[in-house]
C-alpha cells in the first residue's frame, strides 16, 4: 500500500507559478500511475492531470492544458504538477492520487485507489 504527502501549495498572485510535489512511500511507485485532482468549496473533487507509469503518457483537463505540467520523477518516488499562469479559478486543495491500473482515459476519482492529505492553492486576483 502508497503513502501520499503532497507539498508546494501556497498563497500565489494571479500569473504567478507554484509547483506542487507529491512523495510516494510503501509501495513501489514506478508501478503506479499517478494522478493530481483538485477541490474548490463547495464544489466536488474534479480530475486536473494524470502521468503513465514511465511518464510517456499524460492527460489533462482542457482548463489546465498549456498552463500546467505534470512529471514524475521514479527514482525519487514522486510526481510533481507545475502551474503556471495561474487563475483565482484555480484556487482549490490539490490532491496526489495513485493506482495500480486503471481503464485508459478514466478521470474518475474513484478510478484511483490512494489519496494524499491535499495541500492549498490559493490564487489572488
Amino acid at each position: 500500500q502508497v503513502q501520499l504527502v503532497e507539498s508546494g501549495g501556497g498563497l500565489v498572485q494571479a500569473g504567478g507559478s507554484l509547483r506542487l510535489s507529491c512523495a510516494a512511500s510503501g509501495g513501489t511507485f514506478s508501478t503506479y500511475i499517478m494522478a493530481w485532482f483538485r477541490q474548490a468549496p463547495g464544489k466536488e473533487r474534479e480530475f486536473v492531470a494524470s502521468i503513465s507509469r514511465r511518464g510517456i503518457i499524460t492527460d489533462y483537463t482542457d482548463t489546465v492544458k498549456g498552463r500546467f505540467t505534470i512529471s514524475r520523477d521514479n527514482a525519487k518516488n514522486t510526481v510533481y504538477l507545475q502551474m503556471n499562469s495561474l487563475k483565482p479559478e484555480d484556487t482549490a486543495v490539490y490532491y496526489c492520487a495513485a493506482v495500480r491500473a486503471i481503464v485508459l482515459g478514466s478521470r474518475a476519482e474513484t478510478s484511483y485507489d490512494y489519496w494524499g492529505q491535499g495541500t492549498q492553492v490559493t490564487v489572488s486576483s
